[in-house]
């Protein structure tokens, strides 16, 4: 019976979320060319709260834990490094922390295709880099540190580089974040660890899964230039991991 009312939920879900998206896409390109930055950068706020509230067609939910937040003001560069286990971890990032205009370092592939999301990955100050590609990806890293660096923006950056499926997280990948801590030395890193969201796409993009409890919590924020990066990559890997629940009891 749960899975036939996922099959249904999922399709009213998917039927909000796109018109969401095409509906924004328009609103982005005209808030843009009409109004310029704040104007568009507000819109990809609305639209991702929006995303958010398409949850409730599955009986989901987000919750975001943050004993930090007097400490995240935009007097500096700031990297949000997370854990990654679905698409669906990136519209609270985008909306818990708007007051920082997040950025992210996403896959070459997310710049085409998809309503909204690809435009404002190509125009609203994200970087988009070839993973399998040093020589293109580290180049436009160093670009966007420059960027971060002028406008006190946050990059967010998801070490793992392919979602975890299970849950389990994979190995984080040293090289984007040694860039960004050495090219940043007055950032500050926000550390934080996602739980559940994979639970969503268990089985797949559809059905979707329905009375998920998605978990974001803030991990103590951290000064680039108080450690090495090396010690930096490994002190915010095991934050972040350490605070994952057990897959096992996730079953």
């Amino acid at each position: 019976m749960k899975l036939v009312l996922s099959y249904i939920l999922s399709s009213l879900y998917y039927l909000f979320f796109g018109i969401v998206l095409v509906v924004f896409h328009v609103i982005q390109v005209i808030c843009r060319k009409v109004f310029g930055y704040s104007a568009h950068k507000k819109s990809v706020d609305i639209l991702n709260l929006l995303l958010l509230r398409c949850l409730v067609f599955l009986g989901s939910r987000v919750s975001f834990e943050n004993s930090y937040a007097e400490e995240l003001e935009k007097n500096c560069p700031h990297i949000i490094v997370a854990n990654h286990q679905s698409m669906y971890d990136i519209p609270p990032l985008i909306w818990y922390f708007r007051k920082l205009h997040p950025k992210f370092i996403s896959k070459l592939e997310l710049g085409k295709g998809i309503p909204s999301i690809s435009y404002n990955l190509r125009h609203g100050g994200s970087i988009l880099i070839d993973r399998k590609n040093p020589r293109q990806s580290l180049p436009e890293i160093k670009k966007f540190t420059q960027y971060l660096n002028e406008t006190h923006n946050a990059a967010v950056i998801f070490p793992e580089g392919t979602r975890s499926r299970t849950g389990v997280p994979k190995s984080f990948s040293a090289n984007g974040l040694l860039m960004l801590f050495k090219n940043c030395p007055e950032a500050k890193i926000i550390p934080v660890t996602i739980n559940n969201s994979w639970k969503l796409q268990k089985r797949g993009s559809f059905p979707l899964g329905i009375g998920i409890h998605i978990q974001m919590k803030v991990q103590q924020p951290l000064l680039v230039k108080n450690f090495t990066p090396k010690e930096l990559v490994e002190k915010v890997e095991s934050s972040i991991v350490n605070d994952i629940q057990n897959n096992s009891k996730n079953k």
